[in-house]
């Protein structure tokens, strides 16, 4: 039986979202290069569809969602997207870090992540290291020597973490050991996916909205038909009227020829 998965990618700017979402379908989806929402953004692919390893995969990208310099507006305005993107709610929020240094504005992006899903979201999260070129042998060692500036996160999502390579796309390994490590998640979540009630609210909004516009184009198409119903009586009625002067006068003049 095939397995439905809705994927969220979140993090700051530069980290390798769009890059790991590429990687996961297989092919060039996202635009990389795009580091900020802008008024050109709404053309941005934000969302793809495919089949990996014969899970049915929905990936959504948050291109700068988390940048700090974004205004709240701008925020509010694309949680919206993602999560209309993602309903009723996604399976995993892939929180996705660079590996490195481990910088103060990446804690603040991650600190965004709770504020806008809610702290139950970390039990449906999984950290994606990227750049997995950098990585030395032993990676844990690594993460030991970030100290509690990167072991805080890891404890909230009880230390689910994996390694990509984006630079080697083609290596699907990476990619089935990651929907493995979301399949354990998934199934330790009850098979549930993660929804609170911004998810709720959203989702019930987007509904209404589109329950008034239904009714709204059904209302104008009723009045287009009685227009149209109206005009073409009207147009019966002129036939007709033409019809009777056409008669009336040759009826005379045959009266008048006798």
């Amino acid at each position: 039986m095939k397995q439905y998965l809705r994927l969220v990618l979140v993090g700051k700017t530069g980290s390798g979202k769009s890059s790991s979402g590429n990687t996961i379908l297989g092919m060039d989806v996202f635009s990389a290069a795009v580091t900020h929402f802008s008024g050109k953004q709404d053309q941005v692919q934000r969302a793809s569809r495919g089949e990996v390893f014969d899970r049915d995969l929905t990936i959504v990208d948050t291109p700068g969602l988390f940048d700090t310099s974004l205004t709240e507006e701008v925020v509010k305005r694309e949680i919206s997207k993602c999560i209309n993107m993602s309903a009723p709610g996604p399976h995993a929020i892939l929180l996705v870090i660079k590996v490195g240094p481990f910088t103060e504005e990446e804690r603040d992006a991650i600190r965004k992540v709770e504020e806008v899903f809610g702290p139950d979201a970390w039990k449906y999260t999984i950290i994606l290291f990227t750049h997995g070129d950098r990585v030395e042998s032993d990676f844990d060692q690594q993460l030991t020597e970030e100290g509690d500036k990167l072991q805080w996160i890891l404890k909230k999502v009880g230390h689910r973490y994996h390694v990509f390579n984006n630079l080697k796309i083609n290596d699907r390994g990476q990619v089935l050991d990651l929907l493995k490590k979301v399949d354990d998640m998934v199934s330790a979540n009850g098979g549930e996916f993660y929804s609170n009630y911004t998810y709720q609210e959203v989702v019930r909004m987007l509904d209404q909205r589109e329950a008034e516009l239904r009714d709204f184009y059904q209302k104008k198409l009723e009045e287009e038909i009685k227009a149209v119903e109206s005009k073409y009586e009207e147009k019966l009625r002129e036939a007709r009227q033409e019809r009777q002067g056409n008669h009336r006068f040759l009826s005379t003049e045959i009266m008048t020829l006798k």
